[in-house]
C-alpha cells in the first residue's frame, strides 16, 4: 500500500492530501499492467473508474466522425493528449455517470495504472469532508486546465486549419 501512496502523492488530483487521506484512497486502488495498443476504455462507453498512471504512457483519442456530418471523413481516432506518470484520466466518472468523452489507449509497454472505482471514492469523500473538498477542488482545477487546453486546440484548428484548406 505504501507504493500506492507514493504514486498517489505524485498525482495532481491528490495534491495537498495528507498521508492518512492518501492511505484511505490507496485501499481502493487496483493495479493493472497493459501492453502497447491495448484499449483501456472506448469513447461513448460507461464511465465508473478513475485512472492514475503509475508507469508508462496513455494516449487519449477521439473519433473525428462523431463531430462530422460527412460520412466520407476518415474515422481513424486522433490523439488529443498523451499522458504520463502521475497524471489522471477518467475524472468525469467522479462528477457524473455519463459516457466517456474519449478513448484511452496504452502507448508504451508495461504501462501500470491504478484504478479507483468512482462510487467507492465518492463514499470516502462523503465520510471525510475535508478530503472530499480538497479532492473536488483539485479535480476542478485539473478539468479546468484540460478544458483550456482543448479550447486552445479548437481555436488553433479553426484559425490555422481553415487556412490550410
Amino acid at each position: 500500500m505504501e507504493t500506492y501512496v507514493n504514486i498517489l502523492q505524485q498525482a495532481d488530483i491528490f495534491y495537498q492530501l495528507s498521508k492518512p487521506e492518501l492511505e484511505l484512497i490507496a485501499q481502493l486502488c487496483e493495479e493493472r499492467t497493459y501492453k502497447t495498443g491495448e484499449v483501456i476504455f472506448f469513447e461513448r462507453t460507461k464511465s465508473d473508474e478513475l485512472y492514475i498512471i503509475a508507469q508508462g504512457t496513455v494516449d487519449i483519442m477521439v473519433n473525428p466522425n462523431l463531430v462530422s456530418d460527412k460520412p466520407e471523413d476518415d474515422n481513424t481516432p486522433v490523439t488529443i493528449a498523451t499522458l504520463r506518470r502521475g497524471q489522471s484520466f477518467g475524472e468525469i466518472a467522479l462528477v457524473d455517470q455519463g459516457l466517456r468523452s474519449a478513448t484511452a489507449r496504452v502507448a508504451q509497454d508495461d504501462t501500470k495504472l491504478l484504478i479507483i472505482p468512482s462510487n467507492q471514492l465518492k463514499q470516502v469523500c462523503l465520510a471525510n469532508p475535508n478530503l472530499g473538498y480538497q479532492l473536488m477542488f483539485n479535480l476542478a482545477a485539473d478539468l479546468s486546465l484540460k478544458i483550456r487546453s482543448t479550447d486552445l486546440r479548437i481555436r488553433e484548428e479553426l484559425l490555422y486549419g481553415r487556412a490550410r484548406k
